[in-house]
């Protein structure tokens, strides 16, 4: 059985130490079981001696990007036979080649981000790239030092949309802690028979039926959507969708969902604008990395694009 990593990613004073040490420090995480930490970075803080001692903890240090491989890993495995293993990643490293490097010995449970929200802007200005590969490959965002104006910035820059599976926190200077999805229903009347999304809302849509699946199973849905194949679904599948700016004019992707023709009815033609009603279905997919919406459609019809074909994610 392959052993469990935690892999915590984000810039340097991010935070990341500090989630680490609360981590260790919970008897429900380490049960008297042995951890391995690899540090790829040397921070401000440390993790205490008194700490890792208690917690049967060891550390690996790993110097230089290259150094991150299997056989590095591998080799700290076998000395020291850990149960569970924490990577503190260096936030500078290409985190998606990283993950492509962890051995077979090892399998990533979950990456969790943590993000310091008096720096956010700031990197997210000049190290566009970098900050999203962190945030959209995370089960998990947490966002340190926030305040009243930060946790505002953050919501403006639509750092949801960067990434709609994970879940998102804002720990404040307070000390108090919040949901960052906690707030205003959809912009659309969820109990109509059909439930229109006009062109402005359909990012709002994405993002909310990503999150909560659950809320639009059995649901019918109705908006406009480019018609795009991908390689990764089924051969009686496509995805109707729309562009979206996930963080800066250099990051616009296509977003939508998986969708499958009724009644054996024809696919659309890709690259067409269609109006699409569809039923919603959550199911288990793997391009979803887990429970997502499936649109089962009833009935297309070829229409003009939006005015606006870039999508926004704001109500």
């Amino acid at each position: 059985m392959a052993i469990p990593v935690y892999l915590f990613a984000g810039f340097l004073e991010s935070g990341k130490t500090s989630f680490i040490a609360s981590v260790l420090d919970d008897p429900g995480f380490t049960r008297d079981e042995h951890t391995l930490v690899v540090s790829c970075e040397e921070g401000v803080e440390e993790l205490d001696p008194k700490l890792l001692a208690r917690t049967h903890t060891v550390i690996e240090r790993i110097e230089d990007e290259d150094e991150f491989e299997a056989d590095t890993l591998r080799a700290f495995v076998r000395a020291h036979h850990p149960d569970r293993v924490i990577v503190e990643m260096n936030g500078m490293w290409d985190l998606d080649a990283a993950l492509t490097r962890v051995p077979k010995v090892l399998e990533v449970y979950q990456i969790i981000a943590t993000v310091n929200a008096e720096t956010f802007d700031l990197y997210a200005k000049n190290m566009g790239q970098r900050m999203l590969q962190h945030i959209t490959d995370a089960d998990m965002v947490v966002f340190n030092r926030a305040t009243e104006q930060t946790r505002q910035l953050i919501r403006d820059r639509n750092v949801r949309s960067m990434n709609p599976k994970a879940s998102i926190y804002f720990e404040n200077d307070d000390g108090t802690s919040e949901d960052y999805g906690a707030g205003m229903p959809p912009p659309y009347d969820m109990d109509a028979p059909v439930i229109e999304i006009e062109d402005e809302h359909f990012g709002i849509f994405y993002l909310d039926a990503s999150e909560n699946p659950q809320d639009y199973d059995g649901k019918t849905v109705r908006f406009k959507g480019y018609i795009y194949r991908g390689r990764n679904i089924g051969r009686d599948e496509f995805v109707p969708g729309r562009m979206g700016m996930v963080c800066c004019a250099e990051d616009v992707r296509f977003v939508g969902f998986i969708a499958k023709m009724q009644d054996g009815a024809p696919l659309p033609q890709e690259r067409s604008w269609q109006r699409v009603t569809a039923r919603v279905q959550a199911e288990e997919r793997r391009q979803y990395k887990g429970v997502g919406p499936v649109l089962y459609v009833t009935a297309m019809e070829p229409c003009e694009p939006p005015q606006e074909e870039v999508v926004s994610f704001t109500y």
